[in-house]
């Protein structure tokens, strides 16, 4: 950042922000990241199930169906060009009773309409003879989810900023961004005045804490700041071998997908997440609903009992509803939108976040091309 001006500054060194530069530098673009905390990837990508989903459950032509679909297909050839972690697992969605047969049935036609790929529908007979431990009264087989190692993913990603000519600033906060006629000057806590950077393009990718960046941005309407609701979500190992080899999700709910089971790389098996929305945000492990997130699994695998479940970790999830409202679609404010030219907001990126980010780059590196005439790539 010599001379204290700069093409592009994107804020936040998560996965998202991070595919967001990639795409910027491969363009030509004089890229810097900016990550307040010690090191990329400590935000809300470490802490998440590190899943590649497929791309049913969005409402077609939402930014989410579409960009999930993409980003899906571009993170897995990704993976495999650089040698990052993951494995295609495959996943059950199962109705556990009648009653959610037409929700399943719902989610089976948006899977055409999403263009997201084989999906099969398994009655309870069959399914019984390949997973006699799954109870459910009907379920569909997606092959397209999987999971990927989210460290070895912020790591490639970050490597390809650097070798693109990017570069990565950890411990570097903004502290206010005052829009000026050439640009954007951005300030950094603990820094002089006199070290502010005027930059071209900014893009805030800051995850949970994009609103809190957004509101310091002197000339951006602040009527246009959504509220941000942070939504705890636990997750638990298990004592008990768990005898699934692919990811198990229930029907999904009104703030998430329901407590599934995942897997790590290294086949670990992960139940999670639950959601609790919080006034503030507060990574301590809170145990006190092991038996109701118990009885959750329990709809579709009855063996397990409450003592089984291992106290794993908590992710926080940038909500942008409270718990009385369904989940939006993800908010992506743009010059043309709020009037500052050069200016993208990410709000409210969360699940599919994680597979959707690659696309999530693209689409921002787009949308920067068509208000400062970036070179498409």
């Amino acid at each position: 950042m010599n001379d204290n001006a700069l093409d592009c500054l994107v804020v936040g060194a998560g996965v998202v922000g991070l595919a967001v530069a990639r795409s910027l530098a491969l363009r030509g673009q004089q890229v810097v990241v900016v990550e307040r905390e010690a090191r990329a990837g400590e935000g809300v990508s470490s802490r998440n199930s590190g899943v590649i989903h497929a791309g049913l459950y969005y409402p077609p032509g939402s930014l989410k169906a579409r960009l999930c679909v993409q980003g899906r297909d571009l993170l897995y050839a990704y993976c495999a060009q650089r040698g990052v972690p993951h494995r295609r697992l495959g996943k059950w969605v199962v109705a556990c009773e009648a009653s959610e047969r037409a929700g399943l049935e719902a989610l089976y036609g948006r899977c055409a309409d999403n263009q997201v790929g084989p999906v099969e529908w398994w009655e309870a007979e069959r399914l019984r003879q390949v997973e006699p431990d799954l109870r459910a009264h009907a379920a569909l087989w997606v092959p397209a989810s999987g999971v990927v190692d989210v460290a070895e993913l912020v790591m490639a990603l970050s490597a390809d900023v650097e070798r693109a000519g990017g570069n990565l600033l950890c411990h570097a906060e903004v502290s206010r961004i005052i829009a000026e006629s050439n640009g954007l000057r951005v300030f950094f806590r603990g820094e002089p005045e006199s070290n502010a950077v005027l930059c071209s393009r900014v893009v805030n990718a800051a995850g949970l804490g994009a609103t809190v960046l957004a509101r310091r941005i002197e000339g951006y309407p602040q009527e246009q700041v959504p509220r941000l609701y942070p939504a705890a979500g636990h997750y638990y190992r298990s004592r008990r071998p768990v005898p699934f080899k692919s990811l198990v999700y229930p029907m999904p709910g009104m703030h998430g997908l329901g407590v599934h089971l995942g897997f790590d790389l290294a086949g670990e098996a992960r139940f999670g997440p639950d959601v609790r929305f919080l006034s503030e945000l507060d990574y301590r492990f809170d145990d006190s609903q092991r038996h109701v997130f118990g009885e959750a699994i329990r709809q579709w695998w009855p063996a397990l009992q409450d003592d089984d479940l291992l106290p794993d970790f908590v992710g926080i999830r940038p909500k942008l509803v409270g718990p009385d409202q369904p989940n939006p679609d993800f908010m992506i404010s743009a010059g043309h939108e709020h009037g500052l030219p050069g200016l993208i907001q990410l709000f409210g990126i969360e699940s599919p976040g994680l597979t959707s980010s690659l696309a999530l780059g693209e689409h921002v590196a787009d949308l920067l091309c068509a208000e400062r005439q970036v070179s498409p790539a």
